[in-house]
């Protein structure tokens, strides 16, 4: 039986990998044929290829730049990692067809099949590093396990999740919902300023075709950012740069269209949103009374530490030092989003409480 839950597991992941890796090589092979080279070989594509998957699963790049310098990429696509949650989850729920219930425990089958994942994951990872470019592959195993076992869980039958854990998740979506409503709007009223640094780019028709993958990719990133700017804290455009409802420190845009939507100016009126987060604790602590005060601490908890993953996913460096700081402080992303939420949960516990006393 263990033998049987191995090997169908094994096959399985394989499969999984063929599914992201024989598209992404095909892309690859397009770019590299496209844009030339006079040095490279065709080992290239198939390099590009396996970091762009490793790179889905937001493991980060030491990269050494062509003036000797040495970069750092660590700002990647929140988006992209739905590639490898999506596929995995595929082959899990393949695999357990397959296996027809042969198996003492389901818990068991989604470990080894994200093992077996992470262990291939954790290898390439290392062996596909270059001169260039070497992926930190010791992170490999904390991302690709997550994300490998996350995925399997959720293709299970049947599996249950804690209220506090769904509580938080709503809050934390709710939220993160508004944002990209009004990243929506931003991107609309801002369309000519989006166009104007698409055509700076002049990618081409394939290349245009994959700077909006890229882009799409990047809108949950863009989406935490306003999450911030309305919270009161801001983001960052590059080292000692910063925009929020106080203060504009930023010289000048990347070259990139999600950009186009960074305001122009400060704006104290922004701050009108932190009424609303106060508004989202109190909603938070509301649907969280019925459950006694352990649910509502442990939904609270759950909700802090979801912004701070969040903060911590759409933040990094973007290969030099001039973009050595891009995206939001987690630190004060989420202390920010603890007070303001914590005011909130705060007044709709205790203010029934007053008035009660009041009453008698």
């Amino acid at each position: 039986m263990v033998q049987r839950v191995l090997s169908v597991s094994f096959t399985h992941v394989l499969r999984t990998l063929a599914v992201m890796l024989l598209p992404l090589s095909f892309i690859s092979l397009i770019a590299w044929a496209t844009a030339g080279s006079a040095t490279g070989n065709t080992s290239d594509p198939i390099r590009a290829a396996l970091w762009l998957w490793i790179g889905a699963h937001h493991i980060p790049f030491s990269l050494t730049l062509s003036v000797g310098a040495p970069g750092y990429l660590s700002y990647l696509p929140i988006g992209a990692i739905v590639i490898p949650f999506l596929a995995l989850r595929s082959g899990f729920y393949r695999a357990i067809n397959k296996l027809h219930m042969d198996y003492h425990s389901l818990d068991s089958v989604r470990i080894i099949y994200a093992s077996f994942y992470t262990a291939i994951l954790t290898l390439l990872s290392f062996f596909s590093k270059s001169p260039s470019v070497a992926p930190k592959w010791y992170l490999a195993p904390i991302f690709g396990f997550v994300i490998a076992y996350a995925a399997a869980f959720s293709a299970s039958r049947g599996t249950k999740i804690s209220k506090a854990l769904i509580l938080a998740s709503q809050t934390v979506a709710l939220a993160l919902g508004a944002a990209f409503i009004c990243l929506g709007i931003l991107i609309f009223t801002h369309l000519k300023t989006v166009n104007n640094l698409t055509t700076v780019l002049q990618p081409g028709i394939f290349g245009g075709v994959l700077l909006l993958v890229v882009s799409v990719f990047y809108l949950p990133n863009a989406a935490v950012a306003l999450l911030s700017y309305f919270l009161g804290t801001g983001f960052a455009i590059g080292s000692g740069t910063n925009v929020s409802p106080f203060t504009r420190v930023i010289d000048q845009i990347p070259a990139f269209p999600i950009m186009g939507v960074i305001p122009e100016s400060t704006s104290k009126l922004a701050l009108i949103a932190v009424a609303l987060f106060v508004g989202l604790g109190a909603v938070h602590a509301i649907r969280n009374l019925s459950s006694g005060n352990k649910s509502l601490f442990q939904s609270s908890l759950l909700a802090i530490l979801l912004v701070a993953l969040l903060s911590y996913l759409s933040s990094g460096a973007l290969i030099t030092d001039a973009m050595g700081a891009v995206g939001v402080s987690i630190w004060k992303t989420t202390l920010a989003f603890t007070v303001e939420v914590g005011i909130g949960l705060a007044l709709a516990v205790f203010i029934p409480v007053l008035f009660e006393r009041n009453k008698r």
